[in-house]
């Protein structure tokens, strides 16, 4: 958390990925919006602020075994966006392996402070992407580019990364 505070407040470029993604939320909501307990209900389930909880369709779900959201799945990208930018497109399908997500709850405080959600399921149910305001390179995902990345063909997200790292750099 303090990393991602550092990179945020510094201009550091910053990629996360799945949790990296997550933990950024918690970063904001605490240090931005002020909820001092904000965090994942994966990693404190008693937080009165759960900025990041279990997927609405598993929650009571007992048995967690095969319960992951898995695969391939579609996000739409607001045009806007770095990331849109990154990928030439307003669809694409990234893959995913997790089980907590963006507390829509929240979404509107999120967006209210500078937390812009620039990528989401079809549906908009599913917080995909987000980006800082005003930040050169600030972006999260729930999905794992990692797994469509080669070194021979660089995933967008990784290109983008790199070139603002080699950029923050030499400035």
């Amino acid at each position: 958390l303090t990393a991602i505070k550092y990179a945020r407040t510094h201009n550091v470029p910053f990629l996360g990925l799945c949790l990296g993604m997550q933990l950024s939320i918690v970063e904001f909501a605490r240090n931005v919006i002020g909820y001092k307990d904000a965090h994942s209900m994966e990693l404190n389930p008693d937080t009165t602020h759960p900025v990041i909880h279990i997927m609405s369709d598993q929650i009571g779900i007992e048995d967690i075994g095969g319960t992951l959201r898995l695969g391939s799945y579609p996000c739409v990208l607001k045009d806007n966006s770095l990331a849109y930018k990154l990928y030439g497109k307003k669809e694409i399908e990234e893959r995913h392996r997790h089980r907590y997500e963006v507390n829509n709850a929240f979404r509107k405080e999120l967006q209210e402070k500078g937390m812009n959600i620039v990528g989401t399921s079809p549906d908009n149910h599913i917080v995909e992407m987000i980006e800082i305001a005003g930040h050169p390179f600030y972006v999260g995902t729930q999905a794992h580019p990692e797994f469509k990345s080669r070194p021979n063909h660089a995933h967008p997200l990784f290109r983008g990364f790199i070139q603002a790292a080699v950029d923050f750099k030499s400035n």
